[in-house]
Formats: structure tokens, C-alpha cells, sequence
């Protein structure tokens, strides 16, 4: 073993001993960024980069394991990325498909689908729901995998669904507006019933939230790294949760 890596070794069981388990956040959001910069920074294609992206999936969900993070949400496709060039984004989702199967088949992890689901090809769609089905009996971490995903669509989602919801119902507009309040939306998002994101983590240098997670991420911490995400490692997300570690949560008291 080379003397990089063992120093490296060294290094990140330093870093997990200094982590406290009462500061693991229960629910990470991940903005999977720069697979395309990562490709182009090593002349490949930009289907490699998404790849290579792809292939660090598993690592990181095992880290998420590790220390008991109990919920992940992975951003893997924007409804705005949906508008990208056919001969991008068919490759792509080939890419997301095969991936949500190795994860599915794995038997690890508890894997649900978010997102517009409807604005997917059927395959696409056919593969994810497929997945869902398939670990729904699997105990183990939840992961919520965001495909054709935004955060205004999602919120304009709950919304529709809730007035649907009232209008069988009976209800009148001016009898909900009378009682509406936040968690009557929340109940309607597409990850209803779980804990919020204490953690959002975005690689690639970039530091914007892009619509990911807007409504859940209100009293989020976030955690912005340089790395493009298929150089993500694990001392990378070790030292993002001893920064989140670090902060004091006072949730505006």
C-alpha cells in the first residue's frame, strides 16, 4: 500500500472517531454535481462523467450507513435537465435505469421514487416504480431517488393534490382557506411523512440551491464542496458532517 493511502486511511478513521453520534444528521440531501466538468477535465465523454457519477452512488449509501443516517435524497435528474439535448439525456437515463436496478437488487436500501414522475419516458418511469415495488419491504435506509425533479414543481404538486383532496370532499375554497396552513401542504409533498433534510450537501463547487428541496430545506444546514461528485470520498462527506456538527441549530429561537 502506497504511503498516500495509508496516510489517507489514517486520516479518515481520525475523522469518524471525532464524530459525535448525536450530531448525524437524520436526513441528507445530496446534489450530485459536476459529472459533466469531471468528463471534461479528463477528455472523456460526457456519458462517462455521468457514470463515473453514478458509480460513487452505492459508496456513498454505505457511508450514510455507517453512521446511522437514517433518510438520503439523491438528486440524480431535474425537470429542468429534461430539456437537455436528446443525444444527453437518452444516455442519461439509461445511466439513472440501470443504476436505480443495481441499487434495487442490492436488497439494501429501501428505495423511493420523487419527482414529476410524469414527465418521464414510460421506461424510465416503468424502472423506478419497479424498484420502489420491489424493496418496498426492504428494512433498511430510505432513499429517495429525484428524478425529473424540481422544488417549485413539487410544491405546485402539493398543492393541486390538496385542493383535489378537499374538492371530493366537499370542501369550498373559501372553507380551506379558512383552516390551510403549512402542514396541510407538507402532507402533500412528495416526501410526506418523512423527517425534513438536516443536511444539504452540494459538490462541484457550487453554492445555490438549484430548486432542490425548497420547501423541506427551511431550516436545513448546508454543506457546499469543492469536489466534482465523482471525486466525492469519504473523508469529503466525514468532513461535512463534523462542519454540520459544529453549527448550533437553534431553528430561529
Amino acid at each position: 500500500m502506497a504511503l498516500s493511502d495509508v496516510l489517507y486511511a489514517a486520516y479518515e478513521r481520525r475523522l469518524t472517531k471525532r464524530l459525535p453520534p448525536e450530531s448525524v444528521p437524520r436526513h441528507v440531501g445530496v446534489m450530485l454535481d459536476g459529472n459533466r466538468r469531471w468528463a471534461k477535465a479528463r477528455g472523456a465523454g460526457t456519458s462517462e462523467g455521468h457514470q463515473a457519477g453514478a458509480d460513487n452512488i452505492a459508496h456513498f449509501l454505505a457511508w450514510c450507513e455507517e453512521v446511522g443516517v437514517e433518510v438520503v435524497t439523491l438528486w440524480l435528474l431535474s425537470t429542468d435537465n429534461l430539456s437537455r439535448a436528446e443525444s444527453e439525456l437518452r444516455p442519461l437515463l439509461r445511466i439513472i435505469e440501470r443504476t436505480v436496478d443495481e441499487l434495487a437488487d442490492s436488497r439494501q436500501w429501501r428505495l423511493n421514487p420523487v419527482g414529476a414522475l410524469s414527465l418521464l419516458p414510460a421506461a424510465t418511469r416503468d424502472r423506478l416504480e419497479g424498484a420502489a415495488v420491489r424493496t418496498a419491504e426492504v428494512d433498511g435506509l430510505l432513499v429517495n431517488i429525484a428524478v425529473g425533479y424540481g422544488g417549485r414543481r413539487e410544491i405546485a404538486d402539493a398543492v393541486r393534490s390538496l385542493l383535489l383532496e378537499h374538492a371530493d370532499r366537499g370542501t369550498t375554497i373559501e372553507e380551506l382557506a379558512e383552516v390551510l396552513d403549512v402542514e396541510h401542504i407538507a402532507d402533500h409533498l412528495y416526501t410526506k411523512g418523512q423527517p425534513d433534510p438536516d443536511l444539504v450537501i452540494r459538490t462541484s463547487g457550487e453554492q445555490r440551491l438549484g430548486g432542490f428541496l425548497l420547501w423541506q430545506s427551511a431550516h436545513s444546514e448546508f454543506y457546499f464542496c469543492e469536489a466534482y461528485w465523482p471525486d466525492f470520498r469519504k473523508v469529503d462527506f466525514l468532513r461535512a458532517l463534523r462542519a454540520y456538527g459544529e453549527r448550533n441549530r437553534r431553528f430561529g429561537t
